[in-house]
């Protein structure tokens, strides 16, 4: 799927991988990068991803209780879980999502959750692969 009109590109300068720096174009995000499970003082990609599809994902599900007129609960929240893993020698990623969205029955609660998978852009990344371009510059 290619995308007809781009809305926003976030931009980040890394270097030193897994044990070094990225920043944002516009200087908002400044971090320190350490490997997962390392006593580093950095965070990883693995926490990065977990962070940006369940803050898109909230925004998602709240879009579906629009449509489906349903007032989503002001202490919902979402756990994101970020696998880093091997098969042989080949890394892979797993992920799942933890929703909490109390006081809503489970049907509703269930619908709210597929209509939000279904329009989650990190979502459809992750379960349908994306256009990924390569450049060196």
């Amino acid at each position: 799927m290619q995308i007809e009109k781009v809305l926003y590109t976030g931009k980040t300068r890394t270097s030193g991988g897994r044990e070094g720096t990225a920043r944002s174009d516009d200087g908002r995000l400044d971090i320190l990068l350490s490997p997962p499970g390392s006593n580093g003082p950095g965070t990883n990609p693995e926490q990065l991803l977990a962070a940006g599809w369940s803050a898109c994902f909230i925004g998602a599900m709240r879009k579906a209780g629009a449509a489906l007129k349903v007032v989503l609960p002001a202490d919902l929240y979402v756990d994101a879980e970020i696998d880093l893993g091997m098969t042989g020698e080949a890394y892979f990623l797993g992920a799942r999502l933890n929703i909490s969205l109390p006081g809503l029955a489970p049907e509703v609660a269930q619908q709210i959750v597929e209509m939000a998978h279904n329009t989650c852009p990190y979502s459809k990344a992750l379960k349908a692969g994306i256009n990924i371009e390569l450049k060196l510059i």
